[in-house]
């Protein structure tokens, strides 16, 4: 990932470039792998994220059906 920064923007250019890591996920997935989880809480964790998706894309599909 690249950031240009101009002569005096750095302040900027940090909130950029954590904006963009954010957007990417890659925050999240440095804080989920700071600490170690057993392999049934991830497992846990990887179905209530299926959960959610799911849920999300079923929620958008009826909202593009209404007139």
């Amino acid at each position: 990932m690249e950031v240009k920064v101009s002569e005096n923007g750095l302040e900027k250019a940090l909130r950029v470039l954590k904006k963009n890591l954010q957007r990417d996920g890659l925050m999240g997935e440095l804080k989920r792998r700071c600490y170690y989880d057993k392999p049934s809480t991830r497992l846990k964790n990887k179905k209530r994220e299926a959960q959610k998706r799911k849920a999300k894309s079923i929620r958008r599909s009826i909202q593009d059906r209404r007139p």
